[in-house]
């Protein structure tokens, strides 16, 4: 197995140093455009090896020509957001480049899975996919496993219960427009509009819809990256181990929930190849509507980005 991270700013940079723990490629690259950021993390990466007690091979690099024959590219390259900007406000600029790193990808791997990390997430997923040729399937875009991960941290706050026991279930874009599921949250199975007012779930909802802006806000310069990466290595790991883990991602859809050829959050099945299944759940009215409303902006902001393919 050989996994190749592009970009290695703070999202690249730790979802690298994660994987190599985790043993889970033979070898590692770790791509950048500055010189000499991939190959020193790299070297500090592998060098934690003895006492991490792993031996897998980093390679940090400015090449893509060392990426050849990747089975994984995670593609975290992009600029990151500011205080006041919205993830609308990167489109055009991370969307050249995205289809720049895809087309180098492309050039040196004949048939990767690809997992977007970039914002704006969605539409940063279909400009990949747009450009790879790739099979939808081999596609995924990092979203509704950050977005969860948020929801079920301010709930096991909000309880002060153990993580473990929460699981959410959040669908749509990543961003203004995603969609916290109630209905299919829980804290070990019991729903948590048994536990918590109404009022105050919406104001949870309502956090986890800008729990990236709040942590922009803090930093003032950069944005958040552990938990990001985090996401982006459970995916990878549900693709390597085969473990056909259920997690909501950003997919193509065909037809379910009324929405067709968009990338947007929903729960799928991921295992070595790719998404291997997209599960059509039962939702309220409002759900659906809010999912097809997230659906819609996406829409739009792809289409503004056709040209680019001209």
């Amino acid at each position: 197995m050989k996994i190749t991270v592009i970009g290695a700013g703070n999202v690249g940079a730790t979802a690298a140093f994660r994987l190599a723990e985790k043993q889970f490629a033979k070898e590692l690259v770790l791509l950048d455009v500055v010189e000499g950021i991939p190959q020193g993390k790299g070297l500090d990466m592998y060098e934690t090896g003895p006492v991490g007690l792993f031996d897998t091979r980093i390679k940090g690099s400015n090449d893509y020509a060392d990426t050849a024959d990747s089975d994984i590219v995670i593609i975290t390259a992009g600029l990151p957001r500011k205080p006041g900007m919205t993830r609308e406000d990167l489109l055009m600029k991370n969307a050249g480049i995205v289809k720049e790193v895809t087309e180098n990808i492309m050039k040196h791997s004949k048939n990767p899975i690809i997992v977007v990390v970039s914002n704006p997430l969605d539409i940063m997923t279909w400009v990949a996919w747009k450009q790879s040729g790739l099979p939808k399937e081999r596609v995924i875009g990092m979203a509704g496993v950050l977005d969860a991960a948020r929801f079920r941290s301010f709930i096991a706050m909000e309880l002060d219960v153990s993580m473990q026991d929460v699981n959410a279930c959040v669908l749509g874009g990543h961003g203004d427009a995603m969609v916290p599921v109630v209905q299919y949250t829980t804290v070990a199975g019991i729903p948590i509009s048994d536990l918590i007012p109404a009022d105050r779930i919406a104001e949870l909802v309502e956090r986890t819809r800008n729990g990236g802006a709040e942590i922009v806000n803090y930093l003032k310069q950069g944005s958040a990256f552990y938990a990001p990466a985090a996401s982006a290595v459970e995916m990878v790991e549900a693709i390597v181990l085969d473990r056909k883990r259920v997690l909501p991602c950003a997919v193509s859809l065909d037809g379910q929930y009324g929405i067709d050829g968009t990338f947007v959050g929903v729960p799928v099945k991921l295992g070595k190849n790719g998404v291997e299944q997209v599960y059509e759940i039962k939702l309220a009215a409002s759900d659906i509507e809010a999912l097809q409303k997230s659906a819609a902006i996406v829409d739009e902001n792809c289409d503004l980005l056709k040209s680019i393919f001209a």
